[in-house]
């Protein structure tokens, strides 16, 4: 198995798993731990920038209020993105959580059509229509729109849409992110923590532990994402992103015992089929283009 692979897999594996983790801190609010999360990733990456040295890029960085903008919006993405999912998997909907995952990829190419001018290929709009045919039916099961899926699929692909056109690589880009958001964080720590309130108060030794441990578990798997990604072709990246919401969708079903109806999995049918049909393309264009 060549690196990148090794790289990007385990990347994936662990946002796969990571259910796991927040279950393990489900007693507290979802707020709090995404709090904690932003505090305690930007720890974890000044860290590692102090380890490497590479601090050049913030001296130029304040002189570009374009970018700082850019990253201000990015950040926001961010945050509403993971208090969804931490909310989301706290309150029993892994499985809806995971089907925002397995959609994201066709919303990475309606949002490369209207924002960056791409011109998806028949096989690609195919794809598309047929996940847009599983969310409605799933909606119509629902009677009302999966909106978990939706808002997370939504907010991660706007987020990596501005990544993409972003100057910063991954390391760098989540500590300008965190940096942002950590004022607001810490302030809101204080506040808590001088009420009597919040985990770092009232919370035990355990609990204060796995908050802690949101550091690292945010930040290595992005950075074997970004190692992963320079490695091997964006072809490869794309059918091994499945891995993740398919692990989430295991963990929901069969560990967590989430509800499941019956009719619901024709939704999921119609989803898990656009993703063969982008992937069978997607390999059949690159092996076309190689060959010619």
């Amino acid at each position: 198995m060549s690196p990148g692979i090794a790289y990007a897999a385990l990347a994936y594996i662990a946002w796969g798993l990571f259910p796991l983790y927040f279950r393990q801190v489900a007693h507290v609010p979802a707020l709090e731990v995404v709090v904690h999360r932003t505090v305690w990733s930007l720890a974890f990456v000044l860290v590692v920038l102090a380890v490497r040295r590479q601090w050049g890029w913030m001296r130029a960085l304040w002189s570009q209020p374009r970018v700082l903008g850019a990253f201000a919006a990015s950040a926001l993405l961010l945050s509403g993105n993971w208090l969804t999912y931490v909310w989301a998997v706290q309150n029993h909907h892994v499985v809806d959580a995971s089907l925002g995952y397995f959609i994201l990829p066709l919303v990475n190419v309606a949002l490369g059509f209207v924002f960056l001018h791409e011109r998806p290929r028949p096989g690609q709009w195919l794809a598309v229509a047929l996940a847009a045919g599983g969310v409605l039916w799933l909606a119509v099961q629902a009677g009302s729109v999966p909106w978990i899926a939706l808002v997370l699929a939504l907010s991660f692909g706007f987020y990596g849409l501005m990544r993409k056109v972003a100057t910063l690589g991954a390391l760098e880009g989540l500590t300008l992110e965190t940096m942002m958001l950590a004022p607001v964080a810490l302030a809101v720590l204080g506040v808590w923590s001088a009420q009597g309130q919040g985990a770092l108060v009232q919370g035990d030794a355990s609990t204060v532990a796995w908050l802690l441990v949101a550091g690292p578990l945010t930040a290595v798997p992005l950075l074997l994402f970004a190692a992963g990604a320079r490695r091997i072709p964006l072809a490869t990246m794309g059918i091994l992103q499945y891995i993740s919401p398919s692990l989430q969708f295991a963990l929901g079903i069969w560990l967590f015992h989430e509800p499941f109806q019956p009719a619901r999995l024709l939704g999921f049918v119609l989803i898990w089929a656009a993703l063969l049909v982008y992937s069978v393309e997607g390999w059949r264009a690159r092996q076309g283009s190689a060959a010619g």
